[in-house]
């Protein structure tokens, strides 16, 4: 999958990455580098977070089935 971030320095000298698709996930980093690869695990675990999430809210008769993207 393909997200778009964005990229903001902080006051600290930080570089703040956030994904706008995905509200609540943000991330930072030192430099660029470590801030697109903070986000990038963010955005794992927003996604991850979500479908769990979405699996608890599944009426218990029903058997999910797993998709990899």
């Amino acid at each position: 999958m393909i997200f778009h971030v964005s990229l903001q320095p902080a006051e600290d000298g930080w570089i703040v990455a956030e994904c706008p698709a995905l509200p609540g996930c943000v991330s930072q980093g030192r430099d660029e580098k470590e801030a697109l690869d903070n986000i990038k695990e963010a955005i794992t675990a927003w996604l991850w977070a979500e479908d769990q999430k979405a699996l608890l809210s599944l009426p218990p008769q029903e058997k999910p089935v797993v998709v990899a993207v």
